[in-house]
């Protein structure tokens, strides 16, 4: 059985906050990939026959991930993401990111690769996420 710790949202990012004055921007990549490992976890919690993106949203908000998550033909809207971060320039979310395009990628069997065009921490009412052109 898998184990769980808890992370506070200010912890969260405080981590952000260290990785970016270390390696600057380029720490968001890492991040997304972080998020898509996350998610391929979360997947194997699904059990057979379940719809994969329903089951998800219930355990991203069990998970504290979100107060909610709305998945679109296109990507996906997020109520209270743990990763934004009022006040901030850019988006935040970039874990959730990795999460959500990983999740959208197994539903869709196609690549999916979303962006955050919108997000709480730049003044946002929600994050959203939608998919990349190619």
């Amino acid at each position: 059985m898998a184990r769980f710790v808890k992370i506070s949202q200010g912890e969260f990012t405080s981590v952000r906050k260290l990785y970016e004055s270390v390696m600057s921007y380029a720490c968001h990549g890492l991040f997304v990939r972080e998020g898509s490992v996350l998610a391929d976890e979360i997947v194997r919690e699904v059990e057979e026959g379940e719809d994969l993106l329903p089951t998800a949203r219930k355990i991203l908000i069990a998970r504290g991930w979100v107060e909610d998550v709305t998945f679109t033909d296109r990507g996906a809207r997020v109520r209270g993401s743990v990763e934004s971060s009022p006040g901030n320039e850019a988006e935040t979310c970039h874990r959730l990111r990795g999460i959500l395009s990983r999740l959208m990628e197994i539903a869709t069997k196609e690549r999916s690769r979303l962006s955050e065009v919108e997000c709480v921490s730049t003044g946002a009412r929600e994050c959203v996420f939608a998919q990349e052109e190619t």
